[in-house]
């Protein structure tokens, strides 16, 4: 489970990419991007940090398995599973925005025990540890408690074209009826957003792992709620998930 080790080797993992990633942020030029996909960039910055993380990791634990969003899932036979995004917002990254962050969680037999999300040009760190609650630089975090005066929702999706229409179609209906709805671009970001009371809920269709595990525990450790679309408790098989301060949860799913 949970041990100093292992907090201290996830920190410093986050860290010491962190430190490197400003260096590539500051001096990065988008003419030389690459695609994954339709519109999905891959910088040599995502490689070099998704690198560095999994270098810290298996230094100090060569035998726990390891799901990182360039390289895939490794063979490791091990109940530990670290959870791995090495720049969540690599479009911001790439256009000179500051909200980009690095996600990493760690999950034990698939329950996320620790997940951190870091902001390094901005410098803030989310921590949370199960049971433990839920840290910003170190200071205690909690969901805010608005309930329908500046709600602020916010969406985001994977590039698949049903998930983009899922969230094209909620963003409508939440603009149109008085509800402010905005995508920031880095889902891990919103998340930790939530967890930390600056806004009130974030909804994605086709959620990926690396994404939102750690973020998910943040909201949880903070006192929020996390859910599928259904209203059934997420997990690292969900296809979506929606997290909330928890008091306009009812409200987010009817509108789903």
């Amino acid at each position: 489970m949970l041990n100093t080790k292992i907090l201290n080797t996830a920190l410093k993992a986050v860290k010491e990419s962190g430190k490197m990633l400003i260096k590539e942020y500051e001096n990065f030029d988008r003419n030389k991007v690459s695609f994954k996909a339709r519109n999905e960039i891959l910088t040599k910055a995502d490689l070099k940090s998704e690198k560095q993380i999994i270098t810290t990791i298996k230094k100090g634990f060569p035998k726990h398995q390891i799901l990182a969003e360039e390289s895939g899932k490794s063979q490791d036979n091990s109940d530990y599973l670290w959870i791995i995004d090495p720049i969540d917002g690599t479009t911001n990254f790439s256009m000179h925005n500051p909200l980009w962050s690095i996600s990493l969680a760690l999950a034990y037999k698939k329950d996320i025990i620790l997940g951190i999300v870091y902001l390094p040009y901005l410098n803030e760190l989310f921590v949370a540890k199960k049971n433990k609650g839920a840290t910003m630089n170190n200071k205690k975090i909690k969901v805010s408690k608005n309930i329908k005066d500046n709600v602020i929702n916010t969406y985001c999706h994977a590039r698949d074209k049903k998930y983009v229409n899922q969230a094209i179609k909620y963003y409508i209906k939440q603009k149109t009826h008085g509800l402010d709805c905005r995508q920031l671009g880095s889902a891990a970001i919103e998340l930790a957003y939530v967890a930390s009371g600056r806004i009130e809920s974030i909804t994605i269709p086709g959620a990926n792992s690396w994404d939102v595990a750690a973020g998910a525990l943040l909201v949880k450790e903070a006192g929020g709620r996390v859910t599928d679309f259904k209203n059934k408790s997420w997990n690292l098989k969900s296809e979506n998930i929606v997290a909330s301060n928890g008091k306009v949860h009812s409200q987010i799913i009817k509108v789903l």
